[in-house]
């Protein structure tokens, strides 16, 4: 990757910092639920700032690394909306207010940041190192979309408990109800937790797990830590606003977790491709890279993420609308006059589809 000028970086990362430190700000100043139309707002603003951001990164670094930056945003994006199927069993698990429920996802948000920015680091040093790390990453993703593919959703319903936060509620002493924000308030004169410290310790293992499957899915795209690092900002960022938007929406992209196996499969590909044409493994070629295997072009990732994506979208739009009409013409007895209106008082006449 062509060196980026050191002051684009720098600034890069203050104005997101910025960004992020103003919405933090606005979320403890105001706990609130967002309207729709809010929330609808600040999505476009955060996808908006992301595709300045890619247009900046054509200007200064060229196309490839355009195009890679886009992969790897939509791909962490794409991951970071299944991550909200979890976040809102883990809020309905522990009754989470909805008034509060922002800050919650706000420090979850932080905590992803913490924990990809750790990863990050460790796999850049790591692939800078060892070449057949790709393998490892490849394989590791192909598992992971077999069982994204094969998940019957019972681990999420399960999401919200685990022996650790069995362990925490054994351990510490806990109050009944919230306090508001509160992670400790005063019970009877005795000082004691409230269950938001149990929701943020489940928050930030999920943030872990997710963590786990996404580095290694966007190193498959890009080997640059700038270019994984701010599309992991930029896939966060919004995050928060877009689980108000999306709401009961998410219940009908029934598709999507079957798209981002189709995505970890592909990256999963293409990564041990990768790792076959620098191999440096003695029992692998005799330790010669292998010449049949091709490096699958940036603009490919690209379509390939950004179609299966569309399709799984509007595939699952269309099931819902389908079963929607269904039920409707099932549950919903049509009324035709008055006779009608009186059989159906009577509890004599048969729906009519």
């Amino acid at each position: 990757m062509p060196t980026l000028p050191v002051a684009f970086e720098i600034g890069t990362f203050v104005v997101l910092g910025l960004v992020l430190l103003l919405d933090l700000l606005l979320v403890l100043k105001r706990p609130h639920e967002p309207s729709m139309k809010e929330a609808g707002l600040w999505v476009a603003f955060y996808v908006g700032l992301a595709l300045v951001f890619a247009a900046l990164m054509f200007a200064v670094a060229g196309p490839e690394y355009g195009g890679q930056f886009i992969a790897g945003w939509v791909t962490e994006y794409s991951l970071s909306i299944d991550n909200l199927f979890v976040f809102i069993i883990i809020m309905a698990r522990f009754s989470v207010p909805r008034k509060y429920q922002q800050e919650v996802l706000m420090v979850g948000i932080i905590i992803a940041l913490v924990l990809r920015g750790i990863f990050i680091a460790l796999g850049a040093a790591v692939i800078e190192n060892f070449s057949w790390i790709f393998y490892i990453f490849g394989a590791f993703l192909l598992y992971t979309a077999y069982k994204q593919a094969a998940d019957s959703g019972e681990d999420e319903e399960d999401a919200g408990e685990n022996k650790l936060i069995g362990k925490l509620k054994s351990v510490l002493p806990m109050s009944e109800s919230y306090d508001g924000n509160r992670i400790r308030t005063v019970v009877d004169g005795r000082k004691v937790f409230t269950p938001m410290l149990i929701v943020f310790v489940t928050i930030g293992l999920t943030d872990l797990l997710f963590a786990v499957d996404s580095i290694p899915a966007i190193f498959g795209l890009t080997q640059s830590a700038f270019i994984v690092f701010t599309a992991n900002i930029f896939a966060l960022m919004g995050l928060r606003q877009l689980y108000f938007l999306l709401g009961g929406l998410m219940t009908r992209l029934v598709y999507l977790k079957h798209a981002l196996s189709v995505i970890l499969a592909f990256i999963g590909v293409k990564l041990i491709l990768h790792a076959l044409h620098v191999n440096e493994l003695p029992f692998i070629n005799g330790g010669e890279h292998v010449a049949w295997a091709p490096e699958i072009p940036t603009f490919v990732s690209l379509a390939v993420i950004l179609g299966t994506i569309l399709v799984a979208v509007v595939a699952s739009l269309l099931r819902s609308r389908s079963l929607e009409t269904e039920a409707s013409g099932q549950d919903s007895p049509g009324v035709s006059d008055g006779l009608d209106g009186a059989a159906d008082d009577a509890g004599t006449k048969e729906p009519r589809h």
